[in-house]
């Protein structure tokens, strides 16, 4: 069975898209009417910006929603998901794909989500690090310990990887205590705050209205969302774990886990990078994986 993934914030490079607007007219076609509804041109920033354009969330989520979404309607009838799953960002662009979302409410719903974040972000400065080679429970265990401070495993990306998320003196004392207990490597990384934890609250609440006032309707197949890494179709469920997402962590681990468990067998990674291939075949190493962007 075919999974289709969807990548997240990260996955960005100057001159993505770039060889799809130049000779594909459907794609060229949707990334001018991303131009208009956004009402700035993210086409120059995509494939003639700097890394630091890129960098702003602002521009990263919508140009990466936008790279993996037009890449889906370009191939049409080939595009036949019996399942799909998005890392973050990448699951609106997992629910457009699947015909959830318009494509116009999928890229307006990001925006407004690029910039809840942006603005949380600075009001309250934050990080995140990425932890390698602890058991979960142990990364768990040690992020509830620290007291006075915001810390919680953020995103579960496969066996032996787990970003967590907090403040910044927070996600400093975490990665002490993980290192002494034996993490490979407790790095932080450069991301503008501490996304999928609570501080991302003001940014929750601001997003809850918008995809309350977006329509949703049922998907072609199941979307496996990041919430509780479990198959959805019905369009109020997609809606609550949608809003749920900001502050909750990505279980993408359990997410592949349960793909796998329900059929699939073929990963098809939609949008820039590689990164989602690469987690998938550390989940289980004899699924088949292939990219395109």
């Amino acid at each position: 069975m075919k999974a289709y993934v969807f990548p997240g914030q990260g996955a960005q490079f100057v001159g993505m898209g770039k060889d799809l607007y130049d000779n594909n007219p459907l794609a060229k076609e949707l990334f001018e009417k991303a131009n208009k509804v956004l009402g700035f041109r993210i086409t120059d920033l995509m494939f003639e910006g700097t890394d630091d354009d890129l960098k702003q969330t602002k521009v990263t989520q919508p140009a990466i929603f936008l790279h993996s979404v037009i890449l889906a309607k370009t191939l049409g009838e080939d595009f036949n998901p019996n399942m799909v799953a998005g890392h973050s960002l990448g699951e609106f662009s997992a629910l457009t794909a699947a015909g959830a979302l318009s494509f116009e409410d999928g890229l307006s719903l990001v925006y407004k989500r690029a910039l809840a974040m942006q603005k949380a972000c600075e009001a309250a400065p934050s990080t995140m690090a990425a932890v390698l080679a602890l058991p979960d429970e142990k990364v768990e265990e040690i992020c509830a310990s620290i007291e006075g401070e915001v810390v919680v495993p953020a995103n579960y990306n496969c066996p032996g990887q787990i970003v967590i998320s907090g403040t910044n003196a927070g996600i400093d004392t975490a990665c002490e205590k993980l290192l002494a207990a034996g993490a490979k490597r407790a790095l932080k990384l450069k991301v503008g705050g501490a996304f999928h934890s609570p501080l991302m609250e003001p940014a929750r609440a601001e997003l809850a209205e918008a995809i309350k006032n977006t329509t949703i309707n049922a998907p072609v197949c199941p979307v496996y969302q990041n919430v509780n890494a479990k198959a959805e179709t019905d369009p109020e469920a997609i809606k609550a774990n949608l809003v749920a997402q900001l502050t909750a962590p990505v279980r993408w681990t359990q997410t592949v886990e349960n793909m796998i468990a329900d059929g699939a067998d073929h990963f098809i990674e939609l949008g820039p990078g590689a990164v989602l291939q690469g987690l998938i075949k550390k989940v289980n190493k004899n699924v088949r994986t292939e990219g395109q962007s």
